[in-house]
């Protein structure tokens, strides 16, 4: 029987993802449309600017525009797909690195799909990368390498969840003995988010040491390829 795995891969390979998504910048330009499209193939997600009359209507760029060299892409090997706490329609992409893009889609089922769909092909390359691995180890101890990698991952994105909870419970706290500003939740709040992304720097750093031992790897575990502007 097929599972679940390889039935979303073979569909992101038979009907490529692709579609209009909000790429969250910087603190000055906020949130700006982009057109995204995953190659399961490579393990890519790239995104090109919109044609401006389409923005908000899930329009493909022109032809000419897909034809040019993306304004950025997400390798997306190693990484960790995850929704927000903070609405129905965010999500965000931690990357092998420990770099991170925030992306809003139009609403909630269109965030399913595109959470299901990149998990699919992150889970897929991230598993052929560590089974490449040129290790002397024997396939017994790699593949038990690999899932340990799998679950790793799989345990910082619950870490990022409880994180973003315990964030959102210090914002909306209704308590006469503590509000959102008292010294010990603020310094309990920068702790947890500063222990979340020392969590991400390490498994970056493992991530980078398994390429290291793998020459022959065509694919570097670069997190964001910039393209002249994002």
């Amino acid at each position: 029987m097929e599972s679940n795995l390889n039935r979303m891969i073979n569909q992101t390979l038979r009907h490529p993802l692709s579609g209009q998504l909000s790429k969250y910048t910087n603190v000055m330009k906020g949130w700006q449309y982009r057109w995204f499209t995953v190659d399961a193939k490579t393990g890519f997600l790239s995104y090109y600017l919109c044609d401006s009359s389409a923005v908000g209507d899930d329009i493909a760029p022109s032809p000419h525009v897909l034809a040019n060299t993306p304004r950025g892409q997400v390798q997306l090997a190693g990484a960790v797909v995850y929704p927000s706490d903070e609405d129905s329609r965010t999500f965000s992409i931690a990357c092998a690195s420990g770099d991170t893009v925030k992306l809003r889609a139009n609403d909630a089922r269109a965030r399913q799909e595109w959470v299901d769909g990149l998990r699919a092909v992150v889970e897929s390359h991230t598993k052929a990368m560590d089974i490449s691995n040129s290790s002397p180890l024997p396939a017994r101890e790699l593949l038990a390498a690999s899932d340990a990698m799998v679950s790793a991952r799989q345990a910082l994105f619950l870490t990022e969840q409880c994180n973003a909870s315990l964030a959102r419970a210090i914002e909306n706290i209704d308590c006469a003995s503590f509000s959102p500003t008292d010294p010990d939740l603020l310094l309990l709040k920068a702790i947890s988010t500063a222990s979340t992304q020392c969590l991400h720097q390490c498994l970056g750093l493992l991530q980078r040491h398994q390429e290291i031992n793998q020459p022959s790897a065509e694919i570097t575990p670069t997190s964001i390829i910039p393209v002249t502007y994002q």
